[in-house]
C-alpha cells in the first residue's frame, strides 16, 4: 500500500509517502524569499521518489514567523521564488504542498508578537499582546491572501498549521486561550478562529486541504485526542480533506517519544471522525509504514527526520518491502 497511488480532489499522489513539513531556517536574507538551499533541498526528495513534498511552515505575516529565517508568503514578491520551487519539484514527478502558518506567541522575530491571550510560552519567551478583533480579522485575511498566492505559485496542496503551539493551536487549547469573547471559553468558541481560517482559505482554494493538529497537549488540563476527534468532525463538515496528526508543544511538557508514538492519535481521529489522516512521528522503516496503512490506521505516511538523513528513503523502503521502484533515468546504474 505504501507505493499505491492516492487521489484527493483530483490530485493523484504516486505513492503514500509525504515529506513532513520541517523548518529549515535557511532564508539568510530574512525577507521570506526562497533561497538556493530550498531549491536544492526539496527537489532532491522529489528525485528520491517522495509522492508529496510539504514545504516548511511558511508565514502569512512577517510577525508570524517562527524565526527571521523562515519562508514567507505575506507578499506578492514571494510568489516568483515559490513558483520556481513548485516547478522543479513537479518536474521530478512529485506533488508539492505548502504549510500556511502563524507562530503566535512562539514567534522570535523583532517587534510585537500576538496571541489569543497574553501568556508567554515559558520564562525565556516574550509575553504576547492579546489579539483584538481587528488583529483576528487581519490574520484570517492574511491566511486567505497566503492561500491565493499559493495557488498562483502552483502548489497542489495547502495545509493549515494548527499544531505545535503556534497561533491556531493557541486558540484551540484551553491552556493558552483564556479569552472571554466569542473566540474563547467554550469548545465551540475556541474552534471559531480555525473555522474562520478554513472558510477564508476555501473562498480562494478548491484543491486538497489539510490541517495539521497537535492531538494531545500532554497536560492534565489540556486537550486529548478525544477532543480532536470532535474538532476533526467539524473540519470534515467544512470540507477539510485530511488531518495531519502530530502532538504536543502548546505548553512545555515531557513527551515519551518512541517509534510510532503518534500513530494511535491518527488512528483514533480517522475512525472517530471518519476523515482521512496522515501519520507522523518516528516512522523510519518501510515495514512500519506498511503496517500503519494495511491496518487502516492512517491514509498517508508523513516522514520527517528520516528524509533529512536519507533523501532516497522511498528506495530504502521499497527494497525492504520487496517492491521494484523505478529509478530516475540518470540514476539507473546505481539504483
Amino acid at each position: 500500500m505504501l507505493f499505491s497511488p492516492y487521489t484527493i480532489r483530483g490530485v493523484t499522489l504516486k505513492n503514500r509517502i509525504v515529506m513532513s513539513p520541517m523548518c529549515m531556517y535557511a532564508c539568510d536574507t530574512e525577507d521570506g524569499t526562497v533561497r538556493n538551499w530550498h531549491m536544492i533541498h526539496y527537489p532532491t526528495r522529489a528525485v528520491g521518489q517522495v509522492g508529496l513534498i510539504m514545504i516548511e511552515a511558511t508565514a502569512v505575516t512577517p510577525q508570524g514567523r517562527i524565526s527571521a529565517r523562515d519562508l514567507g508568503i505575506w507578499s506578492d514578491e514571494h510568489i516568483e521564488g515559490l513558483r520556481a520551487l513548485t516547478t522543479l519539484v513537479k518536474e521530478q514527478g512529485a506533488k508539492i504542498g505548502i504549510q500556511l502558518a502563524h507562530a503566535g506567541r512562539k514567534a522570535t522575530v523583532d517587534g510585537e508578537i500576538i496571541a489569543p491571550s497574553p501568556l508567554p510560552f515559558d520564562e525565556n519567551m516574550r509575553t504576547p499582546k492579546e489579539m483584538t478583533k481587528v488583529d483576528i480579522e487581519e490574520t484570517i485575511q492574511a491566511f486567505q491572501n497566503g492561500a491565493l498566492r499559493a495557488k498562483k505559485a502552483g502548489f497542489d496542496v495547502i495545509e493549515i498549521h494548527a499544531a505545535h503551539g503556534y497561533l491556531i493551536n493557541e486558540f484551540l487549547s484551553p491552556l493558552t486561550n483564556k479569552r472571554n469573547d466569542e473566540y474563547g471559553g467554550t469548545f465551540e468558541n475556541r474552534y471559531r478562529f480555525l473555522s474562520e481560517v478554513i472558510e477564508a482559505v476555501k473562498e480562494v482554494w478548491d484543491g486538497p486541504l489539510f490541517v495539521r493538529v497537535s492531538a494531545h497537549d500532554y497536560h492534565p488540563d489540556g486537550l486529548t485526542v478525544k477532543d480532536y476527534v470532535e474538532y476533526a468532525k467539524r473540519m470534515k463538515a467544512q470540507g477539510v480533506d485530511l488531518v495531519d496528526v502530530s502532538s504536543g508543544a502548546v505548553v512545555p511538557a515531557a513527551i515519551d517519544a518512541y517509534p510510532g508514538y503518534q500513530v494511535p492519535f491518527a488512528e483514533a481521529i480517522r475512525h472517530g471522525a471518519d476523515i482521512a489522516t496522515g501519520a507522523v512521528g518516528l516512522i523510519t522503516s518501510g515495514r512500519q509504514a506498511e503496517e500503519i496503512l494495511r491496518n487502516g490506521r492512517a491514509d498517508l505516511i508523513f516522514i520527517g527526520r528520516e528524509l533529512l538523513r536519507n533523501p532516497y528513503w522511498p528506495k530504502t523502503a521499497a527494497s525492504e518491502l520487496g517492491i521494484p521502484l523505478e529509478a530516475p533515468k540518470p540514476y539507473v546504474r546505481g539504483w
